[in-house]
């Protein structure tokens, strides 16, 4: 498949990115991801790795789309817990003692 990234055109196939991929370990997921094979991986780290391009050359939809078509599973952003309220100590302290916490 031709697809353009950062400008330049390349000729990607399924197999061709697999093969790229093989023995490169995943950087931490904190933003959207592709799964190829049974690893997850930034997206950013992909497209670094299949086109040998600095990550700031080029757009995470850019290389989204292209994964997309290849027929990989694309993720969005990854799903973080609300952050929970500190209570305070006196309200801890309360709680503790089994009295009902005061807003």
């Amino acid at each position: 498949m031709r697809c353009v990234i950062a400008r330049f055109p390349f000729e990607l196939t399924k197999s061709g990115v697999l093969k790229s991929m093989t023995g490169v370990k995943p950087e931490p997921v904190i933003c959207e991801s592709v799964t190829i094979g049974r690893r997850t991986y930034p997206v950013k780290q992909v497209g670094q790795v299949i086109t040998h391009q600095d990550p700031r050359d080029f757009s995470v939809g850019e290389v989204l789309r292209a994964m997309t078509q290849l027929g990989f599973t694309c993720h969005g952003l990854p799903r973080t817990p609300a952050p929970t309220r500190a209570l305070s100590p006196l309200q801890q302290a309360s709680a503790m003692l089994g009295a009902p916490a005061a807003l």
